[in-house]
């Protein structure tokens, strides 16, 4: 009598393809939420900078372009951080939408192998 024979799971193609993806989609999860908080620090000092530019009285004030600082009109600066937190807010949006997508695509792929695996497979972060 041989002990545990039951117990053997025979994983085909298809679940490896399967268990592939969610790695592949856990994956790109962590990396969208590494970008979703970059793009918020992102916004917040893209705010923080509009409110000190609104509490200065200058009319002249330094912007950095690349790696230097140049001397630009207030309001351009204004104009150019308003554009630079509407961009900001639309790329915070997309990675939102991908993020829940790629949530409901593991969800599913968390369905189908738990059903086939059980308690051989372990999906969850600890």
């Amino acid at each position: 009598m041989q002990q545990g024979a039951g117990s053997e799971m025979v994983v085909t193609w298809e679940d490896q393809l399967n268990i592939n993806r969610f790695s592949n989609l856990n994956n790109r999860f962590h990396d969208l939420e590494d970008e979703i908080k970059a793009a918020k620090e992102r916004n917040e000092n893209l705010e923080d900078a509009s409110n000190e530019l609104i509490l200065t009285d200058e009319e002249v004030v330094r912007f950095q372009i690349g790696d230097v600082f140049a001397h630009v009109p207030r309001e351009e600066v204004e104009d150019r951080i308003e554009l630079m937190k509407e961009e900001t807010a639309k790329n915070l949006e997309k990675l939102e939408e991908e993020k829940e997508s790629v949530l409901a695509q593991m969800a599913e792929l968390k369905k189908v192998l738990y059903a086939k695996f059980k308690d051989s497979i372990n999906l969850e972060e600890d």
